[in-house]
């Protein structure tokens, strides 16, 4: 919990009791590799924070192929969140690509705290606007050949590297796995 509430306050001054009321309403729980935390066609009903694991923000193609769009690590916090607002369908998945554990709020709690904590709505469209810009930024590049693609991945996500699939990797770079693979061979 300690970790959900100093990052909460990078963006934001609360009292104690305020902070006692948001632990209140959270839920500690963890996935299982290649479970869901939201999936697509259906509507966002909670908000997570990552604790320990790394989530990956994937959806299918107009060819039924997966594309992996992005990955979230450690002390993020993990939502479709446009959905969510909007209370609409989502058309991507948030899916753990390895045991994650997770601290979560329920759609009516979240809400709940903002009627509740003064000041709160400015503290959470910062945190979002903070989780939008992770899940947007350090995509590959597709201009650019497959091995600088790999390159930019390995310095944009050193704590993913190692934890995550080839597949997803590679779905992420938008190259094959053997591809992925000759290039990690030519690289060591």
């Amino acid at each position: 919990m300690k970790e959900l509430i100093e990052y909460i306050l990078q963006f934001g001054n609360l009292s104690k009791q305020q902070l006692e009321c948001i632990e209140k309403k959270t839920i500690v729980t963890q996935l299982e590799k290649d479970d869901y935390f939201s999936e697509a066609g259906k509507i966002p009903m909670q908000i997570g924070f990552i604790l320990e694991g790394v989530i990956r923000g994937c959806y299918y193609n107009d060819k039924g192929e997966e594309i992996t769009r992005c990955f979230i690590s450690e002390n993020s916090i993990i939502v479709d969140y446009v959905n969510f607002e909007a209370n609409t369908i989502s058309s991507e998945y948030l899916q753990a690509a390895t045991k994650c554990k997770l601290i979560v709020f329920s759609k009516q709690d979240w809400e709940e705290i903002s009627q509740t904590i003064a000041g709160w709505e400015n503290i959470k469209n910062k945190m979002f606007q903070n989780c939008l810009f992770q899940k947007s930024r350090k995509g590959p590049v597709i201009s650019q050949d497959a091995t600088t693609r790999y390159l930019e991945f390995m310095k944009n996500y050193p704590s993913v590297l190692n934890r995550v699939s080839l597949s997803f990797t590679a779905s992420y770079l938008g190259i094959t796995q053997q591809s992925l693979s000759r290039i990690r061979k030519n690289i060591r």
